[in-house]
């Protein structure tokens, strides 16, 4: 392909978006607003109990560990 041939190409690729844009933010806003955002929230709470009941945080923030690491990495 040709450097005119590419930059056409290009060209046609933009305007497709150019055209595509609106009608994915139309489409995007519309979602949004039907979302049904009392059930989402409790269908992520689920999924983040359920995670932290099989994967319990530790005694600790992970603090001291981090600044060990950055200890032993600046030596």
């Amino acid at each position: 392909m040709n450097k005119a041939e590419e930059k056409r190409r290009m060209r046609e690729w933009v305007e497709c978006w150019k055209l595509a844009g609106p009608e994915l933010e139309r489409i995007r806003r519309e979602e949004i607003r039907k979302t049904d955002t009392a059930r989402a929230v409790a269908f992520l709470s689920g999924i983040l109990e359920s995670h932290v009941r099989r994967h319990p945080p530790g005694r600790t923030s992970g603090l001291v560990r981090q600044q060990a690491f950055f200890s032993r990495a600046r030596a």
